[in-house]
């Protein structure tokens, strides 16, 4: 794709970088195949190839973005299907980021619009926060229907479980029960411990029990995957050098082998921490370091190995669906772990139809974009169904709920089986 920046342009870091992923562009039109907008509403500006020609136009001309470009980008779920696909190697993720920032610097949304980004922006990173809220929408929730489409996506949503404060998500060392093999920090999340707080107990059990210590850090909060998807780079920063401090403290404390991630949403973004930070004389060393330490908890379970299998008789007559989460598959391009290790368990895994497809569920997407998630929630649904599966498992909690949601199967972490198969309680989940 030829590009037309001026020099003066060319002179921000983020447009040389920009022009350059352009450039890699060949217009090939692989990535409509695999894009669920352009699946699902058959409009070339919901592709990726199309959202790129938009991209290029905006920033080429460093004018206001207008509100059709706005549409259109905030129709992207950000799976990053299209970077599998692509056969030229299109940085397509960092090129919409940058297109994002552009947008919330010179694009003026609507009140209400502003209004719903700005309470989610606040209230998701908060458990306490989002606990209360989820508890006082669950009153709401039977008169979902009466109110306009986003608020009535948020009162849907409130179906989900609400779990307790748990303890093992405050500051402390969770030492190994057998004898030590490795040393790491746990990133403790926001919305699943509201959501799905079952999830970090299993993995600390998990861990605990194949002979690695689990940290959980004093100073972490937020990822910082909220605020980067909706164009807030300087927010995303902030959360991201909270959370290097947090870990390198820790590793300066007692060494670390890894940082592992049982959301593969936050796993995508903390493994960015370089490139977020890259133009940080002070930061970008450590960001490099941390997203160089950081691996998917179906990563470090492949490496740590499986021990002491004993699979329960019910688990055994189970049929899993296994759901590939886009951002582990296509943005941290881990595939074959979470089956490998279902298997290894004992488990039936069915293979899933379009399992390169989103669920809809992408974040914030789902309460932004219902409509559009909502379709894709129920496509996903049916291809779980078809594979006659007792349960779903999968590895990001925003894919669990909105599968959930849509499904009406049980939908619980692949590392709650993992922990089963091992000694470990039975997911509650499943009687969900």
């Amino acid at each position: 794709m030829q590009t037309r920046f001026s020099e003066i342009q060319m002179q921000d870091p983020a447009i040389a970088e920009a022009n350059d992923i352009l450039r890699k562009c060949v217009h090939c039109g692989f990535c409509t195949a695999t894009c669920p907008t352009y699946v699902t509403l058959g409009d070339e500006l919901d592709s990726p190839r199309g959202r790129i020609y938009l991209i290029k136009e905006m920033l080429e001309g460093g004018k206001p973005a207008t509100e059709a470009t706005v549409r259109h980008l905030d129709r992207c779920l950000t799976c990053l299907s299209c970077t599998t696909t692509c056969p030229s190697g299109v940085d397509y993720m960092h090129l919409l980021d940058h297109g994002r920032q552009h947008i919330e610097q010179t694009y003026q949304r609507p009140l209400t619009d502003r209004w719903l980004r700005g309470l989610l922006k606040w209230l998701l990173p908060k458990p306490q926060m989002f606990r209360l809220a989820l508890i006082g929408a669950k009153i709401a929730r039977p008169f979902a229907a009466l109110f306009p489409g986003r608020l009535s996506a948020m009162l849907k949503m409130s179906g989900a479980s609400v779990s307790p404060p748990s303890p093992v998500d405050r500051p402390q060392i969770h030492e190994a029960i057998s004898a030590r093999q490795m040393r790491v920090a746990m990133l403790s999340g926001c919305a699943q411990q509201v959501v799905g707080g079952d999830i970090n107990e299993a993995t600390i059990r998990l861990l605990r029990r194949h002979g690695v210590e689990v940290v959980i850090a004093e100073g972490m909060e937020c990822c910082g995957a909220l605020t980067q998807h909706m164009g807030d780079e300087t927010a995303a920063q902030k959360s991201a050098r909270a959370n290097i401090s947090a870990w390198l403290t820790a590793k300066d404390n007692g060494g670390l082998d890894a940082i592992v991630i049982n959301a593969s949403g936050c796993g995508t973004t903390v493994k960015d921490y370089g490139h977020l930070l890259q133009h940080d004389p002070a930061w970008a060393e450590k960001a490099a370091e941390v997203s160089a330490l950081t691996v998917d908890i179906s990563e470090l379970m492949i490496k740590v190995g499986l021990q002491n299998i004993a699979l329960p008789q019910e688990a055994s007559t189970l049929g899993v669906a296994y759901h590939a989460a886009c951002s582990l598959q296509h943005g941290q391009k881990v595939v074959s772990p979470p089956k490998d290790l279902l298997r290894q368990a004992g488990f039936a895994i069915q293979d899933v139809g379009e399992a390169h497809l989103c669920c809809g569920s992408a974040g914030t997407y789902n309460l932004l974009q219902p409509d559009i998630a909502d379709k894709l929630g129920q496509r996903k649904a049916q291809n779980l169904k078809a594979t006659g599966a007792d349960i779903v498992a999968a590895g990001n909690i925003g894919c669990m709920v909105q599968i959930s949601a849509h499904s009406g199967l049980p939908v619980v972490h692949t590392v709650e089986l993992l922990d089963w198969a091992t000694g470990g309680p039975r997911p509650a989940g499943l009687d969900r």
